[in-house]
């Protein structure tokens, strides 16, 4: 069945990528968020329980509006971050001919002089003066709100020449792109660090980053190939089998049959933080870190692709966040809500510094160069049921195993079988090797929520918040269960987001 075919004009498509701020805001849906992380963000960020809510559900949609924006403007696009709220997704323009038609909902563009491509070739030929490095130097990235080139210096007298030398020539001194901060704290590699658990090797502390089949990944400075680790409780763990420092700050551990990966990080709280999977979240996105010696911490991500210099030599491709960290963190987990971002590499100030600034090493490229798959509620590819809010015992349910295109989606009693189990996959939720979709790309209330076949068409997109509300990504409309029907059978709908029970889910 072919659903969003050409008939679907390019402004439809724009209003489908609807903000997801519309979504009710109640004390209920407040609650449904992970109590430590609300508190670690009122903490952290100064928010209420309703801006940390917001939050989490516009950052779920904003790499979707981000790409979209990314495909239209070409290379007039300078880059995309969230406002200061988090609830507005900012894009750099050098061209407003280049701007679509539509409005695109949840986007504000500004007039930026350089294109990001510009300005990650300045900062690609920092990249490449390694020979002038010096410690003067601390960091430098793609700063996209400020359109320009960022390098943290050692501002001292004495540091001066060594600055001047690595930054002369560049091409970003000559078009004014480059911009000089002055840096009171070295980066410095966090060796006594872990993230949710701690781990132990030689004479050294880490920390296990996120689980993934077989194992963990965590940072390449916390041992090298071959090395044997123990785990919190003393017991054998495993072996480090891939370790990449410097250049790169990741590695993995082959965990031995006494242990079994979970999709869970330590919110030092007396809980767990669930892990939904590993998409990529925006500048400014709210970014919590978890680690032994400071906890957990919230802060913003400020910057990716940032080249750090540590003693040892740069790191490149590293993301810094304000969520502040310290000796004893690293490895550890970075989440930007349910969305594992990567593993703490180390720290430009600490938790009792003003400004503190965390590094850390993106989680896809470690997943990519190992070959690893990361552990999320999906169950690492098995699958993983959701169980409606308004009757605990209701699953939705392939009828009858019937895994065809254009079946229609049901609620059933839970019974564990394939019919019920679903994975995310890029976005899209799938059971049988097919996708739930909103039949014929519908946005109106009351369309069926359908199996078809996986096509890469919006209609099949979907996110799930914070609050437990199934959003088709396409309409903007929670996935619900007709007239509030506790029944076996009750069929799937998508309709307008009202927090009642019928359109609350838990993934388990």
């Amino acid at each position: 069945m072919n659903r969003m075919s050409d008939w679907l004009s390019t402004a439809a498509m724009f209003a489908g990528l609807a903000t997801l701020t519309g979504l009710p805001m109640t004390a209920e849906a407040a609650d449904d968020v992970s109590p430590e992380i609300v508190s670690a963000m009122r903490r952290d960020l100064g928010l209420t329980e309703q801006q940390v809510h917001q939050r989490l559900t516009f950052e779920a949609k904003a790499p979707q509006l981000e790409q979209t924006m990314r495909e239209q403007l070409g290379d007039a696009f300078g880059g995309a971050w969230l406002d200061a709220d988090g609830t507005q997704l900012i894009v750099g323009v050098t061209d407003e001919a280049r701007l679509p038609k539509a409005r695109v909902p949840g986007v504000k563009t500004v007039r930026v002089a350089r294109s990001l491509a510009r300005l990650e070739q300045v900062k690609a030929s920092l990249d490449q003066n390694v020979q002038a490095l010096s410690p003067a130097i601390h960091s430098w990235y793609v700063d996209l709100p400020s359109n320009s080139v960022v390098v943290h210096a050692d501002d001292s007298s004495q540091s001066k020449p060594s600055a001047d030398a690595f930054l002369r020539g560049s091409a970003g001194l000559k078009d004014g792109s480059l911009r000089v901060v002055a840096s009171r704290h070295a980066p410095e590699p966090a060796y006594d660090l872990r993230g949710g658990d701690p781990y132990y090797f030689s004479n050294y502390r880490c920390s296990v980053g996120f689980p993934v089949n077989g194992g963990f990944v965590t940072a390449g400075h916390c041992g090298g190939v071959g090395t044997p680790t123990t785990g919190h409780n003393g017991v054998a763990l495993g072996t480090i089998r891939g370790s990449v420092w410097p250049g790169a700050d990741y590695g993995w551990v082959a965990t031995n049959g006494s242990w079994t990966p979970q999709p869970w990080v330590n919110n030092y709280g007396g809980g767990n933080v669930t892990v939904a999977g590993s998409q990529e979240a925006p500048v400014n996105a709210s970014i919590c870190r978890s680690g032994y010696t400071t906890g957990w911490r919230c802060g913003v991500l400020q910057a990716k692709n940032v080249t750090v210099n540590y003693s040892v030599g740069p790191v490149y491709n590293l993301h810094r966040t304000s969520a502040c960290a310290a000796g004893g963190d690293s490895g550890g987990s970075v989440l930007s809500g349910n969305q594992a971002q990567g593993v703490t590499s180390g720290v430009a100030g600490t938790c009792s510094n003003s400004n503190p600034a965390t590094f850390y090493q993106p989680i896809n490229p470690i997943l990519g160069a190992y070959g690893l798959t990361l552990r999320t509620t999906g169950g690492g590819g098995s699958g993983r049921a959701f169980v409606s809010r308004l009757n605990n015992t209701k699953c939705i349910d392939v009828p009858n195993s019937n895994f065809s295109d254009g079946v229609p989606l049901q609620m059933w009693n839970c019974n564990g079988t394939n019919a019920q189990r679903w994975t995310f996959v890029n976005g899209t939720v799938r059971a049988g090797g097919l996708c739930m979709d909103v039949a014929w790309g519908n946005t109106a209330n009351g369309t069926t929520v359908q199996l078809a076949n996986c096509s890469g068409n919006p209609a099949q997109q979907f996110v799930l918040s914070g609050a437990g509300d199934l959003v088709s990504v396409l309409a903007n409309k929670c996935v619900d269960i007709v007239n509030h029907n506790p029944n076996d059978g009750a069929r799937l709908i998508i309709y307008e987001c009202t927090g009642n029970p019928n359109q609350k889910w838990d993934y388990r």
